[in-house]
């Protein structure tokens, strides 16, 4: 289709119900009527919220909840039945195999995909007491900061962004650990200690990223959707992906992986992946780094080589 075709629609966009999901939703939208606008198309939006299993479940570690696809199952049904026309998910929640007759339409520009530390005297990792309470719903991130700091007291928590930081006060944690992109998308950077460096914790795959998922056959909207994407993010989040279903790990085990472009010409993007696997007690850390042109197949030589090196062996212990 042109984008001289007349086009008039209600988009109904599928989201879960938390503040950082509907802020990160209404940027989206905001982005998509820019589109639409620019297009002369008659685009108008609506935002359904939807619960997911892993909205409900909130009084048990997320590695313990298990399955894939806990913040998303349901707003994927939810596409499939046509009661929503696109669904905007953190790409970190996305399971790497999406039901047949949906796709990811777009992944919009990523922002900061570090982890950070909110500490109570302010501060980075190194400024932490012996024997710190820290709090992570995380396994990805509290093997890597034992694996740098044993001395740490590793607890989970869970909540939104907001109860989780009120729990510095409320539950005497030294700190928690949380995502950098989701306090840069609710406007509240002031509230970062520090950030965690890439060679302390990797993110995990996809972090920072969002996910436009929407279904195969509706045309007009991959068309507006292709208009959103970046292909940058894309790239990279395709190679983390990769490595992610190569070795058949959820969102919930300790698996890492982050990729960087080093450079573009004619042919492409030169991808960096760094892909990390660690046992959840810290002391087993398999990484490595390569780099490729081929998002798919960097992202399988990488998770190839962590398997080669016992990666599958600490995730069937783990169930992942």
């Amino acid at each position: 289709m042109s984008s001289t075709d007349n086009k008039s629609r209600v988009i109904v966009v599928g989201t879960r119900q938390s503040a950082l999901a509907l802020t990160q939703t209404g940027q989206v939208i905001d982005e998509l009527k820019r589109i639409s606008d620019s297009q002369g198309w008659d685009y108008t939006f609506e935002i359904r919220k939807i619960v997911t299993k892993g909205d409900r479940i909130l009084d048990v570690t997320l590695s313990k909840v298990g399955g894939k696809g806990l913040f998303v199952k349901e707003i994927e049904q939810a596409l499939l039945d046509g009661e929503i026309d696109l669904a905007v998910h953190s790409m970190k929640d996305m399971p790497y195999e999406l039901p047949e007759g949906l796709m990811n339409g777009a992944t919009p520009k990523r922002v900061n995909p570090l982890d950070c530390l909110i500490t109570k005297a302010g501060g980075g990792l190194e400024s932490l007491p012996e024997g710190a309470r820290v709090g992570t719903s995380s396994l990805r991130r509290s093997c890597q900061l034992k694996n740098v700091r044993p001395d740490l007291q590793l607890e989970s928590i869970r909540g939104n962004i907001d109860s989780r930081i009120r729990k510095l006060e409320t539950e005497g944690f030294d700190a928690v650990v949380l995502a950098a992109a989701g306090l840069t998308r609710m406007g509240w950077e002031d509230r970062i200690s520090a950030l965690v460096p890439d060679d302390v914790c990797v993110p995990a795959v996809g972090q920072g990223a969002l996910g436009i998922e929407c279904r195969e056959n509706d045309a007009q909207i991959r068309e507006l959707l292709g208009l959103l994407n970046d292909s940058e993010t894309e790239a990279a989040v395709r190679a983390e992906r990769s490595f992610l279903g190569t070795l058949h790990g959820g969102c919930q085990v300790p698996i890492g992986a982050y990729a960087t472009v080093v450079s573009k010409d004619e042919d492409g993007y030169l991808l960096e992946l760094t892909g990390m696997v660690g046992s959840p007690d810290g002391v087993t850390m398999l990484k490595e780094m390569k780099r490729g042109k081929d998002p798919e197949a960097l992202g399988r030589s990488v998770a190839e080589t962590l398997i080669a090196g016992g990666a599958d062996r600490i995730l069937a212990e783990i169930g992942g």
